[in-house]
């Protein structure tokens, strides 16, 4: 009898449920999106009840689709937007403020207090990460602070916090009922509390911040049985068997397993991850260093990542806060009327801008406006952003690692967008490549989870299944290249500067 493995993807703007066969090929999908909860400017929340609902029924919406049962599936793999804070009451279940999602930059005032005392790389060479609105510790800070009660429940040891991979696994293998508290290492490295070497939570960094220990998940590896699903779910009795955070998931599912590979994602926001084996690499041009994933008792991989806030989500800005295309697809439609950018730039440092600039202050800005410019001129800034931003991560992958990058793995919602994928290839002036399976994320969690009860043997069986679709080949003058780098690099300079004490 054929069998599957089911993996979770509870992402930024929906929740997914993917059945992968033994091939790593999709069978069948089940997808809901959740809602953007925006209170105030700069202020990003999800409601984590309505992501558990969803998650619920997404994954009857796939075992029905691919027509199997839970006695088809093998193991449950979980992969989420990492940083987004979920804390909730161990004893009725219930969160007590809804998730701070990673995109937020509310908590400015917390780093900043935080910083007076060691400044933002007070804890990098501990956590691998700067003091940042980013990171899920001060997420948790705020919550305990301004949320009435939440101090004192915290304190008597009733709260637990969780990214929302802790959030699925614990209602996924039964809540107040036995549920498991548990992450991963490559989650648990996104919250600014573990330490890097030990691979557990830092006590004293966790005492500055505030948060007591008892709220926290019990750190594992990203590959193996965390417990089983709940009697009531569809899935009931499947092992829940591995968890990677989103872009160490896609690295997985690009099958970048050793030192030196590298994949980009193009989804809400970029993440460029660059494997660096067992050696932690402490960047000195503005990246992060994080665990890639560990696999059971093994030793943990480490890896370079760059961070880029907006990319993706500026398409859907376009469409739903300016009404310029009624679809996120029809951004490449109407980038197309134009032939180039007419002079004009967008950086969308919404939420400031993430690596390699580490700039909180920075707000979004639209430049080199003429009156020749028009829609199609901004829809195609818009995407070019994106490989505009890339290009500075990478730039700064290749100083860090000390060998440039021959060519770039791509996965995400974007790499379908021919235009931005070859624009993308002649900004980096090297091949840019895209897997068959580009649902990469998913098909990450869905391997560790399978690796851990056999279901695939070890990472060559799983290597066997990578399998390119399209390349695309540079060919822009490398003139042309370095004036439109130029003047995004001044564009970006204007960004700077703009948040002060009266302007969020």
């Amino acid at each position: 009898m054929t069998k599957y493995v089911v993996a979770l993807d509870q992402g930024t703007t929906s929740t997914r449920a993917i059945v992968f066969n033994h091939e790593g090929g999709i069978v069948s999908t089940g997808q809901l999106e959740h809602e953007q909860i925006l209170p105030k400017a700069g202020w990003v929340e999800h409601d984590p009840q309505e992501i558990w609902r969803n998650t619920r029924e997404v994954i009857g919406q796939a075992l029905s689709k691919a027509d199997i049962t839970r006695h088809d599936v093998e193991a449950v793999g979980i992969t989420n937007q990492r940083e987004t804070a979920v804390v909730w009451d161990k004893n009725t279940g219930e969160p007590i403020y809804n998730a701070i999602v990673w995109q937020d930059t509310r908590t400015q005032a917390i780093v900043d207090r935080l910083a007076a005392d060691g400044g933002v790389d007070r804890f990098k060479q501990t956590v691998g990460l700067p003091l940042a609105t980013y990171f899920s510790g001060t997420k948790i800070v705020w919550i305990l602070e301004n949320v009435e009660g939440a101090r004192e429940k915290a304190d008597a040891g009733d709260l637990l916090f969780g990214t929302t991979d802790s959030w699925v696994l614990w209602n996924l293998t039964g809540g107040t009922d036995g549920g498991v508290h548990a992450t991963d290492v490559t989650n648990a490295s996104r919250t600014m509390f573990m330490d890097l070497e030990t691979l557990s939570w830092d006590e004293e960094i966790l005492g500055i911040f505030g948060v007591p220990l008892s709220m926290m998940p019990e750190i594992r590896s990203s590959s193996e049985v965390y417990g089983t699903v709940e009697s009531s779910s569809l899935l009931r009795e499947v092992p829940v068997a591995g968890i990677l955070g989103d872009q160490q998931a896609a690295t997985f599912g690009q099958a970048a397993f050793e030192t030196g590979e590298s994949k980009n994602t193009y989804g809400t926001g970029n993440f460029l991850i660059f494997n660096t084996g067992e050696e932690i690499i402490h960047s000195k041009n503005g990246l992060l260093t994080t665990v890639g994933y560990k696999l059971g008792d093994a030793k943990p991989h480490y890896a370079l990542e760059g961070s880029i806030a907006v990319t993706g989500s500026l398409v859907q800005w376009l469409r739903d806060n300016l009404g310029l295309i009624q679809n996120s697809a029809d951004v490449e439609t109407l980038a197309a009327t134009v032939d180039d950018n007419g002079g004009a730039y967008f950086v969308p440092a919404f939420s400031g801008l993430f690596a390699p600039y580490w700039r909180s202050d920075a707000r979004g800005a639209l430049v080199g406006l003429t009156r020749y410019v028009n829609k199609g001129h901004i829809a195609r800034a818009a995407l070019e952003a994106t490989a505009f931003q890339t290009r500075e991560v990478l730039d700064a992958v290749n100083a860090d690692a000390g060998v440039d990058l021959e060519e770039l793995k791509v996965d995400g919602g974007m790499v379908a967008n021919d235009a931005l994928m070859q624009f993308q290839a002649d900004l980096l002036g090297v091949p840019v490549v895209r897997p068959v399976v580009a649902e990469t994320t998913a098909l990450g969690a869905a391997y560790a989870a399978g690796l851990a009860v056999g279901f695939w043997k070890d990472l060559a069986d799983v290597a066997q299944n990578w399998q390119e679709d399209k390349r695309w080949i540079p060919n822009m003058e490398p003139a042309e290249r370095e004036r439109l780098l130029r003047n995004w690099k001044k564009a970006v300079t204007k960004t700077f500067d703009w948040v002060d004490d009266d302007v969020s």
